[in-house]
């Protein structure tokens, strides 16, 4: 299929330009034209498909884009086989972001008709009413797939209600050559102001199954988020004998879901007493919502997998999760192959489900051998999602063809429970396997060498600190205020990070040198009884191997597992052990002496490649990573509301200069300073700092000034 603007031209020579020739001969002849006409129709058509596959049917990107422009992109030119003569292409997206409503007017009677659910611009959710943001009115937004080495462009048309500032996070593409494109507001780039447009142009690098989302504020938690598949080449692809079907309607995005806009629930639990607990889950964007209370089912359909008996199928699935809820995954009656995790290969590894962390991504082999009929593709909430709060969860209809069933009543049997669980070694998410038991396909690389070159240590934990952004320590201290109301510091090294003033890629210099910090610089601070707050900062030389030693020290909860996500790299997994409980907390500086005693060993040959890795409470996870890829990057907690609230890190590889340049007029933001006049009524001058790097920022990261200034405070 062709894209609706050829498909126009199209009906435009077919009526048209006939009838201009034949005009004259209407009258006369008019059994004569019909006839021609039906000749003329089918050339017409073959023509449009061959310019099609030269590459005339390429979406384009608009200037300026209306809502009658909005596609969905299921028929892009851009899916295909990858590989061949062909090579690499241009892929151009729009997309229209806009404050959007489930069961809106585009939907008619869904529900209760759930073939109205299926109509465009119909977004049903879980068949709640309540606010969204979409792209190009769909949840989740347009799938990009599309072939390695192809280049991607996205026109992003920012038409958000209430002039809200908007960026695009590639979630699992390194941006080597582009970290201006990464995607993170006031870290790679200016957030996308209302009423204007921004362009993403990158590379489809690395292979592997990804996902795109909204990277500023908690867009992304009310709909913002979308595929992105980054196919290989057949002789490329190590699992291609184990599957025979790979197909973009067997790709997922699961996540935890409310009933309310994700803005509404943070204010509540953040300045009240609201619950931070989803109480449902979502399976590209769709699924039924269970009142507990009520027993009531809204109805609404829920996303069918169809399946042919005896065939091989490779199942992509990403988690666009939002709150502390690992997702459990399994498929009624059969056993799955994990083949890969964060589109890194791994040796296949067969289980009858796994648990999914916010930002990971699994792919796994589903082989349809079992009796023709309907089964269920379960997704059950763990932790703050699980039975002990609101047991969120969802399911989806495996469909083997010629069953019969009605996808929109079909009632599922009794629950199955599986026995084995690949996944983040995590606590209390049933049998203890972890990432030791995976191995990686791919050749050792110069990150597992026996020492590396910095060792950085990285302590996540809650913290009981009056942070005046929620505590008043006069009027609503931490300590006066009911348990129930009490807002915790979510802290990095006893430090929670803010976001500078300017993006910190390509405005470093406009942003205040004070503003960055680590612990090394706050030595004459007392951070673990005062909050510290300020641009959290670690600079490591470009081509340096780097050990991030993270830890959860396990104060006040015990399953608050932080899925920590880095951008610009893939990692190795090289040790993860939880050695804390409830009645045993675990401290940052116990961990290291024990390491230093030799007390952790480090798996170096052929450990698990992320991106996205969890840090379980009370325990530690280390990776490596070789930090080639030049840029500022940031490491941060994939749980929405923590990384909103301080839990980030930001990692400066190479020096300013060794950062590839953006391109030409590439927006500029940031504060506007006082300014001074120099003795003369119409002359002003402004006193900013123009040096090149952080001042005095090392490898060793001890020498960046303290935070003094105003937002950047030490309270």
């Amino acid at each position: 299929r062709c894209s609706s603007s050829i498909s126009s031209s199209v009906s435009t020579v077919i009526v048209a330009e006939p009838t201009f020739i034949f005009q004259s001969a209407l009258d006369q002849h008019w059994d004569f034209l019909t006839r021609l006409k039906m000749l003329w129709i089918p050339v017409v058509v073959v023509v449009a498909l061959l310019q099609c596959c030269v590459g005339r049917c390429e979406a384009k990107l608009l200037s300026h884009m209306t809502y009658s422009d909005i596609e969905d992109y299921r028929d892009h030119p851009c899916i295909r086989p990858c590989g061949g003569a062909a090579g690499a292409m241009v892929c151009d997206y729009n997309f229209l972001l806009e404050r959007y409503h489930t069961l809106s007017r585009a939907c008619w009677n869904c529900p209760n008709n759930g073939t109205d659910c299926a109509r465009p611009h119909c977004v049903a959710g879980d068949g709640r009413s309540r606010g969204i943001l979409t792209a190009n009115r769909m949840m989740p937004g347009p799938a990009i797939l599309v072939c390695e080495g192809d280049t991607v462009r996205v026109r992003v048309h920012n038409k958000l209600e209430n002039s809200e500032g908007v960026t695009l996070h590639w979630h699992g593409l390194h941006q080597r050559h582009t970290p201006h494109m990464d995607g993170v507001a006031m870290v790679t780039q200016c957030p996308v102001p209302a009423h204007s447009a921004f362009t993403y142009v990158f590379k489809a690098d690395p292979a592997g199954t990804h996902f795109w989302h909204a990277h500023s504020g908690l867009q992304r938690a009310d709909g913002l988020y979308g595929h992105l598949v980054v196919r290989r080449s057949p002789e490329s692809e190590p699992h291609l004998g184990l599957y025979d079907w790979d197909l973009p309607e067997h790709t997922l995005v699961i996540h935890d879901w409310w009933g309310e806009d994700v803005a509404s629930s943070f204010a509540k639990h953040y300045h009240g007493d609201g619950s931070n607990k989803p109480d449902s889950v979502l399976i590209n964007g769709k699924g039924f919502f269970l009142n507990r209370k009520t027993g009531e089912n809204s109805g609404s359909p829920r996303e069918v997998l169809d399946v042919s008996r005896g065939s091989r199928y490779r199942f992509r699935v990403a988690s666009n999760g939002i709150m502390n809820c690992p997702l459990k995954v399994s498929v009624d009656g059969h056993e799955i192959d994990i083949i890969a995790s964060d589109g890194y290969d791994v040796e296949p590894l067969r289980v009858q489900f796994f648990n999914i962390f916010a930002g990971e991504r699994f792919d796994f082999i589903l082989t349809a051998n079992q009796s023709i009929g309907n089964y269920l593709l379960r997704v059950q909430g763990e932790n703050d999602c699980g039975a002990l709060f609101n047991d969120a969860h969802q399911t989806a209809i495996l469909h083997y063809e010629n069953a019969t069933f009605d996808p929109l009543y079909w009632v599922p049997p009794p629950s199955l429970n599986g026995r084995v669980r690949v996944s983040d070694y995590s606590f209390p998410l049933l049998s203890p396997f972890s990432l030791r038991i995976w191995f990686c396909v791919h050749d050792d690389d110069p990150s597992l060498r026996e020492t590396p070159d910095r060792k950085i240590v990285l302590a996540m934990d809650f913290r009981m600190v009056n942070n005046p952004r929620f505590h008043d320590q006069d009027l609503y201290s931490i300590q006066d205020v009911r348990k129930k109301c009490m807002c915790v510091c979510v802290c990095i090294n006893d430090i929670s990070f803010l976001f500078p003033s300017s993006p910190a890629l390509t405005q470093l210099r406009d942003t205040p040198q004070a503003a960055f910090c680590n612990r090394e610089s706050l030595t004459d601070r007392n951070c673990s009884a005062d909050l510290c707050e300020c641009v959290h900062h670690y600079h490591v030389t470009l081509g340096d191997v780097v050990e991030l030693f993270l830890v959860d020290q396990g104060h006040i909860f015990d399953i608050a597992n932080h899925p920590t996500h880095l951008h610009g790299h893939g990692f190795r997994v090289v040790a993860m052990d939880k050695v804390g409980s409830l009645s045993l907390s675990v401290y940052a500086d116990e961990l290291t002496a024990l390491d230093e005693r030799g007390g952790i060993a480090r798996n170096l040959h052929r450990p698990p490649r992320k991106d996205t890795v969890t840090i379980p409470d009370g325990g530690y996870t280390v990776v490596r990573f070789h930090a080639d890829n030049p840029g500022m990057w940031l490491l941060h907690c994939h749980v929405e509301y923590h990384v909103e609230i301080g839990m980030a890190v930001l990692l400066q590889v190479g020096d300013v200069t060794q950062f590839p340049a953006p391109p030409a007029k590439f927006p500029t933001c940031g504060d506007w300073p006082p300014t001074e006049t120099d003795g003369s009524d119409d002359h002003l001058t402004l006193t900013l700092s123009r040096s090149g790097n952080v001042e005095g920022v090392g490898d060793s990261g001890a020498k960046i000034g303290a935070p003094k200034l105003l937002g950047y405070m030490v309270c």
